[in-house]
């Protein structure tokens, strides 16, 4: 990817008014990254460990947990050593590398939440065809999707971004994303804005495709209390997972967009990672807790584990 700016390195501000207490935060946010590590690691290893686990609904929480991982490393390393580091700086293409990593990882983590809701629809309101609509094809088939589709829009929008030249190199951010480099933009960026609009529309229609979803759920399983017990079972999981990544997503987008630099600093950093902090760390803890059969499958694995080192 050819850099027709002149720009050659973004200087990251997000973290100036750390400098004091620059130590105390890398140990925080040091835990907070390996326990998010150990949690996701725990879900995939189970699952992958245990074959009464290889069921659609346990194979998509499984690539939830990695792109959990994934959207992670795009940004606690680098921030990490921003924290030991007087100079918080990175190169043009490790600034597209990280936005591609972070915004791929959004759209990936709306695509398997939404492909997750459309599993438990067919679950709960076709459970005679389940199996013949569930098969191993279609399962392929979802997971290619919700890695491909997203890399591509991503990759579409930093193409987009990397034909601007750019008039400033000051980033006020912890991170990389598309936005702070458009508005850096010399010229117009009336593509950029239009492809932007054009991706909030494709999530929205996701979103609806949910609700639709939820909506014939909830209709199934208010028929008896048997079906209520098994939707709050296997889909309450999935609804509070999805609610909580879209809220910290909004606050991101309102931040980007329409935040103040009145906001204290410390602040205005939560808004922008809590998308990266929350969700990679709740959505293992949620399925963890709530489903009785991955807690079964963790303790069973864990006690081989001890079993096998004593």
């Amino acid at each position: 990817m050819q850099n027709l700016s002149s720009v050659t390195v973004f200087t990251l501000h997000g973290l100036n008014e750390t400098a004091s207490h620059k130590y105390i935060f890398f140990v925080f946010t040091l835990l907070v990254y390996l326990l998010m590590c150990l949690l996701n690691l725990t879900l995939i290893i189970t699952i992958i460990i245990e074959k009464t686990l290889h069921e659609p609904m346990y194979i998509f929480l499984c690539n939830l947990c990695v792109n959990g991982l994934y959207g992670t490393a795009g940004l606690y390393p680098k921030l990490l050593a921003d924290f030991l580091s007087d100079s918080h700086e990175i190169s043009y293409t490790g600034c597209l590398i990280q936005t591609h990593v972070i915004y791929s990882y959004v759209l990936c983590e709306f695509t398997i939440l939404i492909i997750m809701a459309y599993d438990r629809y067919v679950a709960i309101c076709k459970p005679l065809q389940y199996h013949s609509i569930m098969t191993s094809l279609t399962i392929t088939m979802f997971l290619l999707m919700s890695w491909i589709l997203p890399f591509c829009e991503t990759t579409f929008a930093l193409l987009l971004t990397n034909r601007l030249p750019l008039c400033g190199s000051h980033i006020d951010k912890l991170y990389c994303e598309n936005w702070s480099i458009v508005k850096l933009s010399c010229v117009d960026t009336t593509f950029n804005n239009i492809y932007s609009y054009i991706l909030i529309l494709i999530q929205l229609s996701q979103a609806l495709f949910t609700v639709y979803s939820y909506i014939h759920i909830v209709r199934a399983c208010a028929k008896s209390s048997e079906d209520m017990s098994k939707f709050m079972q296997t889909c309450l999981p999935h609804v509070i997972c999805l609610i909580n990544f879209t809220i910290t997503m909004l606050f991101d987008i309102m931040y980007s967009r329409y935040g103040s630099r009145n906001i204290p600093q410390a602040l205005r950093n939560f808004l922008a990672v809590e998308f990266l902090i929350i969700p990679p760390l709740l959505n293992p803890l949620i399925y963890g807790l709530k489903l009785s059969q991955i807690r079964r499958r963790v303790m069973r694995v864990f006690s081989i584990e001890v079993h096998s080192l004593k």
